[in-house]
């Protein structure tokens, strides 16, 4: 199949790849260099930093700093119930400082059913005022597409209108950065309903970079991704052909096509790097390559 984009889509592709960001853990370190190297990443992509569990911090530093080193912008995460206390939140900032990662973070909740400490949500952590003290300058917050398996459509919106609310009451800039879907109509309405409700700033698309269709599936059913036959079936895969692999060339077709500016404002792409950082690079160095001739 080819990765190119219809002619008619030109525009609204290089829209939309212009500026992506990636995803990673501390673990992906190596990855990222090999990309890095082959020149597969852009000099100054975003380059999300994950707030996993089983990582500890010094392995989020770690990872942070060579994001930086290496030419992009870390934009570490902070997972809100995890955090113990006030003391654990403005170590994490402060070594982020150090590593020259604190300009731009992401912040969620977490999916902690319980709280570890004072911060219950990623509007605790934006209220505490000690973002701003440790010099970030730009925050992403999450949006969700297809809701949340936990938490009720009103109140999701209700957060996203706090949350984007209370980083423009401090000055800080906003990016909101979708759970990924398999359905681009669902996702570009989800764009239209948060635009109508006043969220002006920059939406980034969560998309899953290439991977196993088992891998794909298990993620999808961990968020509460809809995996409907025809929707995946659109999407570019079967639910009866578990072994083979998935790419996101018929969403982003999708999604350029029906994308329109003046409706849906400033979208971009966001990938998570399911099936590795150096591959989803690599995947999007190829797709970026033949879209731009597919436009020319």
């Amino acid at each position: 199949m080819s990765l190119a984009f219809r002619t008619s889509d030109a525009h609204s592709a290089r829209s939309l790849l212009d500026h992506f960001s990636l995803e990673m853990t501390g673990k992906d370190v190596a990855g990222l260099r090999k990309a890095a190297d082959a020149g597969a990443i852009p000099s100054g992509t975003p380059i999300n930093l994950t707030y996993l569990a089983t990582e500890d911090r010094e392995t989020r530093f770690v990872a942070a700093r060579a994001i930086s080193e290496l030419g992009f912008m870390p934009v570490p995460h902070f997972a809100a119930r995890r955090l113990a206390d006030e003391p654990e939140l403005r170590a994490y900032l402060d070594g982020l400082r150090a590593a020259g990662a604190a300009e731009r973070v992401f912040v969620v909740g977490g999916d902690s059913r319980r709280p570890e400490g004072p911060y219950p949500d990623a509007l605790s952590i934006i209220e505490s005022g000690l973002l701003q003290e440790y010099g970030v300058e730009s925050v992403g917050i999450s949006g969700y597409p297809e809701g949340h398996p936990d938490i009720a459509d009103d109140v999701l919106w209700g957060a996203l209108a706090d949350k984007t609310r209370a980083l423009a009451g401090r000055g800080l800039e906003t990016t909101v950065i979708t759970q990924f879907a398999f359905d681009s109509g669902s996702v570009l309405s989800w764009v239209a309903a948060a635009r109508e409700r006043g969220v002006s700033a920059p939406i980034r698309i969560g998309v899953p970079g290439p991977t196993s269709v088992k891998r794909l599936l298990g993620y999808a059913k961990r968020f509460g991704v809809g995996t409907g036959a025809e929707v995946v079936r659109k999407y570019g895969f079967s639910l009866t052909n578990l072994l083979g692999s998935a790419g996101p060339e018929k969403f982003l077709q999708a999604l350029a096509e029906d994308y329109d500016p003046p409706r849906h404002g400033e979208l971009q792409l966001h990938f998570y790097a399911f099936g590795g950082l150096e591959e989803t690079a690599d995947w999007v160095t190829a797709f970026g390559a033949q879209n731009e001739e597919g436009g020319r």
